[in-house]
């Protein structure tokens, strides 16, 4: 093993949870060589990892770069992640003296040495194997709930999308591994888990069963997935799930638009009765679920009418919390080149209409939590205030002197303000 005493490195990350998995994935292959982190200002080696869902991810990768460059003249700029990965062939446009792609990310420590031997850019980018994920973590800097991802890859090709570009086909990790990387982060003292992948809903062994495998590590008090798929949540997964008494009540239904034609023009794999009636069930099986979604505006050809058919139908499912975007063309993908591109103007008018109706739905949604028991994991302690989630994503507050950050307890809910639920220690 080579160590490297005087090295430091600092990593920024942009985009989903499994890009700040992968992150630590490199964090952990640097320290094992010797790397020390430190803060960005004192940093020898500044590695980004890129996000290129959107065109505002490419902004922020080009301008955190262009600063680093200008801050750090002498440091050695590493830039990997998506925004390389689905787009090879502009590589050699980044200001960057390592570029590489996500499926590069293991040959970090190589790279480092090459460059520091040669002083040449290096440019590695090379294209997703369809194999399934052995790689692991062990610990999860600076988060109280860890996330492990299981899956990797898309292979649904929705209109507006380049992820399956940057992302390579579905591949998953097998459950014998998912229970092994648990076991280890229960043992560095994490006892809840986020399951994460690309495509979640495609985890090839079974999802409902990837909760089980981690639900059954002793020390792990909770589970919960990230994003998924609607048409691929199935009634044997709900009756899996409702079972399983860790098993967080939060479902992050991906909706996109609440309009059947923009929903077709999208290439999504269901409409907007399939999703409501899913909705449905899963409040029948979970009745304080947190329902969480994702609400694209502006994609082309989209009319003030289909605007409003989305509108209704979001006020008809009535979630708990959403994130709300406008429409962004990328690179190589249908939804760029077809007829009907709107303005910033409209873009921006829809997703302020949007954002003020799902605002106002979770304001709704806390106020509804008053006078229930939650159990919350608190993540932060600051001037006497406790904060944290509950199952159903719910954030909540509570004063006490007393720091109970990394633990779990029942609150009963008093008020909601702010954004938040209060409450005390029940």
């Amino acid at each position: 093993m080579m160590f490297f005493e005087n090295l430091k490195f600092s990593l920024q990350t942009l985009g989903c949870k499994v890009n700040q998995y992968e992150t630590q994935q490199i964090r952990e292959n640097l320290l094992g060589h010797g790397f020390f982190e430190r803060e960005y200002e004192n940093a020898d080696i500044i590695i980004i990892n890129s996000c290129t869902v959107t065109a505002e991810s490419d902004r922020k990768t080009r301008q955190f770069l262009n600063k680093s460059r200008k801050k750090h003249p002498s440091a050695i700029l590493v830039l990997t992640g998506c925004v390389l990965q689905a787009g090879a062939t502009n590589a050699h446009k980044f200001d960057a003296d390592i570029i590489m792609g996500n499926a590069n990310n293991h040959l970090i420590v190589d790279l480092i040495i090459q460059f520091l031997n040669t002083k040449k850019q290096i440019i590695k980018i090379e294209t997703h194997d369809k194999t399934q994920i052995n790689a692991y973590i062990n610990n999860f800097h600076g988060r109280t709930r860890a996330y492990l991802k299981i899956q990797d890859g898309c292979d649904r090709f929705c209109s507006y999308c380049i992820v399956p570009h940057a992302r390579g086909r579905v591949r998953s990790k097998t459950l014998s591994i998912i229970k092994k990387e648990a076991e280890t982060l229960s043992q560095n003292g994490f006892s809840e888990i986020l399951l994460v992948g690309i495509n979640l809903s495609a985890y090839e062994y079974n999802l409902a069963e990837s909760v089980r495998t981690v639900c059954s590590v002793k020390k792990i008090k909770r589970v919960r997935l990230g994003s998924l798929e609607p048409d691929q949540i199935t009634d044997e997964m709900l009756d899996m799930l409702k079972n399983e008494p860790k098993f967080a009540d939060q479902f992050h239904l991906s909706l996109q638009s609440g309009c059947d034609r923009i929903l077709k023009l999208m290439n999504r794999q269901y409409d907007t009765v399939f999703y409501k009636n899913l909705v449905e069930k899963i409040r029948k099986i979970f009745p304080n679920a947190g329902i969480t979604t994702d609400i694209m505006v502006g994609f082309p050809s989209e009319t003030q009418e289909d605007h409003k058919q989305s509108i209704e139908f979001v006020k008809q499912i009535n979630f708990t919390s959403s994130h709300v975007f406008t429409y962004s063309p990328r690179p190589n993908t249908p939804a760029a080149i077809m007829d009907g591109q709107l303005s910033n103007a409209v873009k921006k008018k829809r997703s302020a209409e949007m954002i003020k109706l799902t605002d106002h739905l979770t304001k709704q949604f806390l106020i509804s939590q008053k006078n229930k028991t939650l159990r919350v994991l608190f993540e932060s302690y600051n001037k006497g205030i406790n904060e944290g989630h509950a199952g159903n994503y719910v954030p909540v507050r509570v004063e006490s002197d007393q720091d109970l950050h990394g633990q779990f307890c029942d609150v009963k809910i008093i008020k909601a303000d702010f954004g938040f639920c209060y409450g005390f220690i029940d």
